[in-house]
Protein backbone atom coordinates (compact mmCIF):
# COMPACT_ATOMS: atom_id res chain seq x y z
CA UNK A 1 0.00 0.00 0.00
CA UNK A 2 1.22 3.30 -1.22
CA UNK A 3 1.24 6.56 0.57
CA UNK A 4 0.54 9.48 -0.89
CA UNK A 5 3.13 12.04 -1.11
CA UNK A 6 2.86 15.26 1.50
CA UNK A 7 4.78 17.61 -0.49
CA UNK A 8 2.54 16.64 -3.92
CA UNK A 9 1.95 19.93 -5.44
CA UNK A 10 -1.37 18.22 -6.46
CA UNK A 11 -2.31 15.99 -3.71
CA UNK A 12 -1.62 19.25 -1.07
CA UNK A 13 -3.96 21.68 -3.33
CA UNK A 14 -7.00 18.65 -3.14
CA UNK A 15 -6.23 18.25 0.45
CA UNK A 16 -6.66 21.94 1.66
CA UNK A 17 -9.30 23.14 -1.46
CA UNK A 18 -11.14 24.16 1.80
CA UNK A 19 -11.31 23.96 5.10
CA UNK A 20 -13.62 20.84 5.99
CA UNK A 21 -10.40 18.34 6.45
CA UNK A 22 -8.30 20.61 8.53
CA UNK A 23 -11.38 20.87 10.64
CA UNK A 24 -12.07 17.55 11.26
CA UNK A 25 -8.54 17.02 12.49
CA UNK A 26 -8.21 20.08 14.85
CA UNK A 27 -11.54 19.42 16.67
CA UNK A 28 -10.21 15.93 16.89
CA UNK A 29 -6.64 17.04 19.01
CA UNK A 30 -9.51 19.69 20.52
CA UNK A 31 -11.75 16.84 21.56
CA UNK A 32 -8.58 13.89 22.59
CA UNK A 33 -5.73 15.80 23.30
CA UNK A 34 -4.50 15.43 27.16
CA UNK A 35 -2.97 18.70 27.15
CA UNK A 36 -5.84 20.98 27.78
CA UNK A 37 -3.45 23.97 26.78
CA UNK A 38 -3.92 23.35 23.31
CA UNK A 39 -1.05 23.59 20.56
CA UNK A 40 -2.46 26.60 19.08
CA UNK A 41 -2.62 28.80 22.15
CA UNK A 42 1.40 26.83 23.42
CA UNK A 43 2.48 28.98 19.71
CA UNK A 44 0.97 31.63 20.37
CA UNK A 45 2.79 31.97 23.87
CA UNK A 46 6.11 31.46 21.88
CA UNK A 47 5.55 34.68 19.75
CA UNK A 48 7.78 37.80 20.41
CA UNK A 49 5.64 40.09 18.37
CA UNK A 50 5.71 44.13 19.87
CA UNK A 51 4.59 46.96 19.43
CA UNK A 52 4.99 48.41 15.53
CA UNK A 53 6.57 44.45 14.24
CA UNK A 54 5.56 43.74 10.95
CA UNK A 55 4.46 39.81 10.80
CA UNK A 56 4.23 37.19 8.15
CA UNK A 57 2.50 34.01 8.14
CA UNK A 58 2.78 31.44 5.98
CA UNK A 59 0.08 28.74 5.37
CA UNK A 60 -2.43 30.65 7.70
CA UNK A 61 -4.90 27.87 7.12
CA UNK A 62 -8.21 28.98 8.55
CA UNK A 63 -6.67 31.52 10.94
CA UNK A 64 -7.68 29.81 14.13
CA UNK A 65 -4.27 30.72 15.78
CA UNK A 66 -4.88 34.86 15.63
CA UNK A 67 -9.25 34.01 16.93
CA UNK A 68 -8.85 35.45 20.39
CA UNK A 69 -5.76 37.23 20.18
CA UNK A 70 -6.47 40.39 19.32
CA UNK A 71 -4.05 42.04 21.33
CA UNK A 72 -1.27 40.40 19.37
CA UNK A 73 -3.29 41.68 15.81
CA UNK A 74 -3.17 45.56 17.18
CA UNK A 75 0.86 45.25 18.07
CA UNK A 76 1.26 44.46 14.13
CA UNK A 77 1.87 47.75 12.28
CA UNK A 78 0.94 45.25 9.19
CA UNK A 79 -0.04 41.47 9.49
CA UNK A 80 -0.11 39.40 6.22
CA UNK A 81 -1.86 36.13 6.44
CA UNK A 82 -1.17 33.96 3.46
CA UNK A 83 -1.85 30.40 2.24
CA UNK A 84 -1.66 28.71 -0.86
CA UNK A 85 -4.96 27.78 -1.59
CA UNK A 86 -7.52 30.63 -1.97
CA UNK A 87 -10.21 28.55 -0.30
CA UNK A 88 -8.20 28.31 3.14
CA UNK A 89 -7.90 32.28 2.94
CA UNK A 90 -11.54 32.86 2.58
CA UNK A 91 -12.11 30.80 6.02
CA UNK A 92 -9.26 33.18 7.66
CA UNK A 93 -10.68 36.48 6.05
CA UNK A 94 -14.12 35.08 7.63
CA UNK A 95 -12.70 33.72 11.27
CA UNK A 96 -10.16 36.65 11.65
CA UNK A 97 -12.24 39.65 10.00
CA UNK A 98 -11.01 42.49 7.62
CA UNK A 99 -8.88 44.77 10.13
CA UNK A 100 -6.72 47.92 9.13
CA UNK A 101 -3.46 46.44 9.63
CA UNK A 102 -4.36 43.03 7.81
CA UNK A 103 -3.59 41.68 4.72
CA UNK A 104 -4.67 38.62 2.88
CA UNK A 105 -2.40 37.37 0.39
CA UNK A 106 -2.48 33.83 -1.96
CA UNK A 107 1.43 33.10 -1.58
CA UNK A 108 3.68 30.35 -2.79
CA UNK A 109 6.40 30.20 -0.23
CA UNK A 110 8.69 29.07 -3.18
CA UNK A 111 8.23 32.73 -4.20
CA UNK A 112 7.38 35.27 -1.20
CA UNK A 113 6.45 38.19 -2.94
CA UNK A 114 7.75 41.44 -0.62
CA UNK A 115 11.18 42.72 -0.94
CA UNK A 116 14.06 41.80 1.34
CA UNK A 117 14.27 42.75 5.03
CA UNK A 118 10.77 43.60 4.98
CA UNK A 119 9.82 41.23 8.06
CA UNK A 120 10.28 41.65 11.71
CA UNK A 121 8.77 37.95 12.45
CA UNK A 122 7.89 35.14 9.67
CA UNK A 123 5.66 32.05 11.03
CA UNK A 124 5.26 28.66 8.73
CA UNK A 125 3.31 26.27 11.06
CA UNK A 126 2.72 22.49 9.86
CA UNK A 127 3.28 23.52 6.15
CA UNK A 128 7.23 23.21 5.35
CA UNK A 129 6.67 19.33 4.37
CA UNK A 130 4.59 20.03 2.03
CA UNK A 131 6.86 22.02 -0.06
CA UNK A 132 8.16 20.69 -3.10
CA UNK A 133 11.45 22.90 -2.94
CA UNK A 134 12.37 23.21 1.09
CA UNK A 135 15.27 24.51 0.46
CA UNK A 136 14.10 27.07 -2.26
CA UNK A 137 11.14 28.22 0.77
CA UNK A 138 13.82 28.29 3.43
CA UNK A 139 15.30 30.82 0.92
CA UNK A 140 12.66 33.12 0.47
CA UNK A 141 11.78 33.08 4.02
CA UNK A 142 15.33 34.44 5.29
CA UNK A 143 15.17 37.18 2.55
CA UNK A 144 12.26 38.48 3.17
CA UNK A 145 12.74 38.48 7.28
CA UNK A 146 14.60 41.02 8.66
CA UNK A 147 18.35 40.51 9.54
CA UNK A 148 17.40 40.24 13.42
CA UNK A 149 14.44 39.22 12.64
CA UNK A 150 12.80 35.98 13.64
CA UNK A 151 11.03 32.51 12.22
CA UNK A 152 9.01 30.85 13.84
CA UNK A 153 7.91 27.15 12.29
CA UNK A 154 5.60 24.62 13.94
CA UNK A 155 6.30 20.58 12.91
CA UNK A 156 5.45 17.14 14.00
CA UNK A 157 8.28 14.87 15.22
CA UNK A 158 9.18 10.90 13.80
CA UNK A 159 7.37 9.81 16.56
CA UNK A 160 4.24 11.23 16.69
CA UNK A 161 0.92 9.28 16.55
CA UNK A 162 0.90 8.93 12.83
CA UNK A 163 3.84 6.72 12.51
CA UNK A 164 2.40 4.61 15.30
CA UNK A 165 -0.89 3.85 13.13
CA UNK A 166 0.77 3.56 10.08
CA UNK A 167 2.76 0.65 11.45
CA UNK A 168 -0.36 -0.80 12.86
CA UNK A 169 -1.56 -0.66 9.30
CA UNK A 170 1.78 -2.45 7.81
CA UNK A 171 2.83 0.91 6.18
CA UNK A 172 6.68 0.97 7.28
CA UNK A 173 9.35 -0.92 4.85
CA UNK A 174 7.06 0.43 1.70
CA UNK A 175 6.73 3.93 -0.17
CA UNK A 176 5.16 5.60 3.35
CA UNK A 177 5.65 8.91 3.19
CA UNK A 178 4.91 10.39 6.62
CA UNK A 179 6.08 13.90 6.35
CA UNK A 180 9.30 13.32 7.36
CA UNK A 181 11.17 16.20 5.25
CA UNK A 182 10.61 18.64 7.66
CA UNK A 183 10.60 17.17 11.40
CA UNK A 184 11.80 18.10 15.04
CA UNK A 185 14.84 15.67 14.35
CA UNK A 186 16.12 16.95 10.84
CA UNK A 187 14.60 20.84 10.52
CA UNK A 188 17.24 21.96 11.73
CA UNK A 189 19.70 20.86 9.96
CA UNK A 190 17.33 22.47 6.46
CA UNK A 191 16.98 25.70 8.89
CA UNK A 192 21.03 25.49 9.00
CA UNK A 193 21.85 26.55 5.98
CA UNK A 194 20.05 29.61 6.23
CA UNK A 195 19.95 30.42 9.79
CA UNK A 196 23.00 30.51 12.19
CA UNK A 197 20.83 30.19 15.90
CA UNK A 198 18.46 27.23 15.73
CA UNK A 199 16.43 26.76 18.79
CA UNK A 200 13.92 23.27 19.09
CA UNK A 201 10.94 23.80 21.63
CA UNK A 202 8.52 21.07 22.28
CA UNK A 203 4.50 20.53 23.42
CA UNK A 204 4.45 17.62 25.81
CA UNK A 205 0.81 15.82 24.86
CA UNK A 206 -0.87 12.86 23.95
CA UNK A 207 -4.14 11.38 22.76
CA UNK A 208 -6.55 9.50 25.00
CA UNK A 209 -9.18 8.22 22.35
CA UNK A 210 -12.68 7.21 23.57
CA UNK A 211 -14.52 6.98 20.14
CA UNK A 212 -12.63 5.34 17.48
CA UNK A 213 -14.98 6.40 14.97
CA UNK A 214 -14.01 9.92 15.80
CA UNK A 215 -10.07 8.11 15.05
CA UNK A 216 -11.63 7.31 11.32
CA UNK A 217 -12.94 10.10 10.30
CA UNK A 218 -9.73 11.72 11.22
CA UNK A 219 -7.47 9.45 8.82
CA UNK A 220 -10.24 9.56 6.29
CA UNK A 221 -9.48 13.13 6.27
CA UNK A 222 -6.15 12.74 5.22
CA UNK A 223 -7.20 10.83 1.96
CA UNK A 224 -5.78 13.56 -0.68
CA UNK A 225 -2.48 12.90 0.98
CA UNK A 226 -2.23 9.89 2.55
CA UNK A 227 -3.63 6.40 1.19
CA UNK A 228 -4.52 5.03 4.70
CA UNK A 229 -7.32 7.36 3.96
CA UNK A 230 -8.78 5.62 1.13
CA UNK A 231 -9.31 2.53 3.02
CA UNK A 232 -12.68 1.03 3.66
CA UNK A 233 -13.93 2.41 6.51
CA UNK A 234 -15.30 -0.60 7.98
CA UNK A 235 -11.44 -2.30 7.31
CA UNK A 236 -9.62 1.33 9.30
CA UNK A 237 -12.39 0.14 12.43
CA UNK A 238 -11.58 -3.38 12.13
CA UNK A 239 -7.87 -2.42 12.38
CA UNK A 240 -8.69 0.28 15.33
CA UNK A 241 -10.40 -1.66 17.44
CA UNK A 242 -7.38 -4.26 18.07
CA UNK A 243 -5.63 -1.53 19.70
CA UNK A 244 -8.74 -0.11 22.22
CA UNK A 245 -7.70 -1.08 25.41
CA UNK A 246 -10.42 -0.41 28.25
CA UNK A 247 -12.39 1.49 25.59
CA UNK A 248 -9.86 4.01 24.98
CA UNK A 249 -6.48 4.11 22.25
CA UNK A 250 -4.01 5.78 23.98
CA UNK A 251 -1.17 7.11 21.31
CA UNK A 252 1.77 9.54 22.02
CA UNK A 253 2.03 12.62 19.96
CA UNK A 254 4.88 14.65 19.05
CA UNK A 255 5.13 18.19 18.24
CA UNK A 256 7.39 21.43 18.71
CA UNK A 257 8.26 24.73 17.15
CA UNK A 258 11.88 26.01 15.53
CA UNK A 259 12.93 29.65 16.67
CA UNK A 260 15.45 30.56 13.90
CA UNK A 261 17.49 33.97 14.23
CA UNK A 262 20.11 35.07 12.48
CA UNK A 263 21.50 34.93 8.98
CA UNK A 264 24.61 32.63 7.68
Amino acid sequence: MKMGSSNDRDAVKAQYASSKSLDIRLNFHNMYSTNKMGFGPWLVSNYEIKEGMKVLELGTGTGSMWTGHDDLIAKCDKLVLSDFSEGMLDTAKNNVGERDNVEYKQIDVQNIPFEDNSFDIVIANMMLYHVPDINKAVSEIRRVLKNDGIFYSATYGEHNFNDIIAEWFGLFGESYDPNHLFTLQNGGEVLGREFADIEVRRYEDSLHVTNIDDLADYLQSLKALHSIGTMERDEILKMLKLHEEDGAINLQKEYGTFVARGAK
